[in-house]
C-alpha cells in the first residue's frame, strides 16, 4: 500500500496511507537515493510503499521519486547527508536578531540550499517583542537585504501573536518545512498556528544565549486552515553539500543577477578583471554580508571544510 511518512524518529516512521490509516513502520532493506549517501534514508514528505507483515510489523520497501529536498551536510559525518524533509512547497526559516543571534552566513547558507533545490524560502524573524532599539535598526536592515532579494520576509512576536496573520496566508495548503536554530520560537510559534499541539518550548541559556533542543524528531502537523508544517530539531550549523564551485553563485539571487556583466564568463568573483560581483561590492551594490557568505560555501568545497558554528 502507498503511504507518506509524517514522523521520523531515526529508527520508526509513522505514515498515514492513502486511505486514513496509520502505522508504525521500520525500513527493511538499504536505500540508495540518487547517489547521495544520507544518514536517513527516509524522511517526513517521502511517499512511500508499506508492507504489513504478519506479525503486524510494516515495513516500508521503496520511496517515492522525490520532487525536491531540504539537505544539509551531516555535522559528524561530513561526506554524508542529512534530509531535513522532502516533497515541500515552501521551507519557513524562523530566525531571531538576538537571544539566540541568527547570522547571516546560516541565513545565507539555508537559501542556498533551497535554491539549489528548488525549495522556495519564507524569512521570518521572531521575537520582535524583547527587541532593544539598536537591534529593531537591525532588524529593518536585515528585513530591506532579503526582501531587496525578493524574500518574503515577515517580522513576527509568536509570543504576543504580532504579524502572524499575515504570514499564516502564507501556509494555507501548502507543505513547508519549519526550520531553524533551537530557541529563535518554532515550536511556540507552531503551538500558536496549530492550536491544541502544545509541543514542548524552552528558554533560551542565559549563560550562554544559545537555544535548547526541545524538538527531538521530525513530524508533520495539519493546519486548521489547510496545508501542513513538518517541525524538526533545531539546526546548529548549515554545511553545504556537492556544491560545483563555478555553479555556487548560482544559488545567491543578488550575486546572480549582477554576474551577467562580468566580464568573462565562469568568473568566479575572486580576483578576476571586469568581474561586476567585485565593483558592485565596492560600489555599495552588494551587501558585504552576501559576499561573505558566498565566500565561506566557496571554503567548503574547495577545502571539504563544515563549517558547523555559523
Amino acid at each position: 500500500m502507498h503511504a507518506t511518512v509524517i514522523r521520523s524518529t531515526g529508527s520508526w516512521y509513522d505514515v498515514l496511507t492513502d486511505d486514513g490509516q496509520t502505522f508504525r513502520c521500520k525500513v527493511k532493506g538499504r536505500f540508495r537515493l540518487q547517489g547521495i549517501r544520507s544518514t536517513n534514508p527516509v524522511c517526513v514528505g517521502d511517499g512511500v510503499t508499506v508492507v504489513a507483515a504478519a506479525d503486524g510489523t510494516a515495513y516500508i520497501t521503496a520511496i517515492d521519486p522525490r520532487r525536491n529536498v531540504i539537505v544539509r551536510r551531516a555535522s559528524n559525518l561530513s561526506k554524508q547527508s542529512h534530509i531535513l524533509a522532502a516533497n515541500l512547497d515552501q521551507a519557513l526559516l524562523v530566525c531571531t536578531v538576538a537571544r539566540p543571534q541568527t547570522t547571516t552566513i546560516f541565513i545565507d547558507r539555508f537559501l542556498a540550499s533551497a535554491e539549489a533545490y528548488g525549495v522556495p524560502v519564507v524569512i521570518v524573524f521572531n521575537k520582535t517583542d524583547e527587541l532593544s532599539p539598536d537591534e529593531r535598526a537591525t532588524l529593518d536592515e536585515l528585513t530591506t537585504l532579503y526582501r531587496t532579494i525578493d524574500y518574503a520576509v515577515f517580522p513576527i512576536s509568536a509570543l504576543t501573536g504580532e504579524g502572524v496573520a499575515a504570514l499564516s496566508s502564507h501556509l494555507a495548503d501548502k507543505l513547508t518545512l519549519l526550520a531553524g536554530h533551537s530557541g529563535v520560537g518554532k515550536t511556540t510559534l507552531l503551538n500558536l498556528l496549530r492550536p491544541g499541539t502544545d509541543a514542548r518550548t524552552a528558554a533560551v541559556s542565559r549563560q550562554f544565549g544559545t537555544g535548547m533542543h526541545t524538538t527531538t524528531y521530525s513530524q508533520r502537523y495539519d493546519l486548521p486552515l489547510g496545508g501542513a508544517l513538518i517541525d524538526v530539531p533545531g539546526v546548529k550549523g548549515f554545511g553545504t553539500l556537492d556544491f560545483q564551485q563555478s555553479e555556487v553563485s548560482h544559488y545567491f539571487r543578488d550575486i546572480f543577477r549582477i554576474a551577467e556583466h562580468c566580464r568573462f564568463r565562469g568568473c568566479t568573483h575572486l580576483h578576476e578583471p571586469g568581474c561586476a560581483v567585485l565593483r558592485a561590492l565596492d560600489d555599495g551594490q552588494l551587501a558585504p554580508s552576501r559576499y561573505a557568505s558566498y565566500l565561506s560555501i566557496l571554503e567548503d568545497e574547495t577545502e571539504g571544510k563544515y563549517r558547523e558554528a555559523e
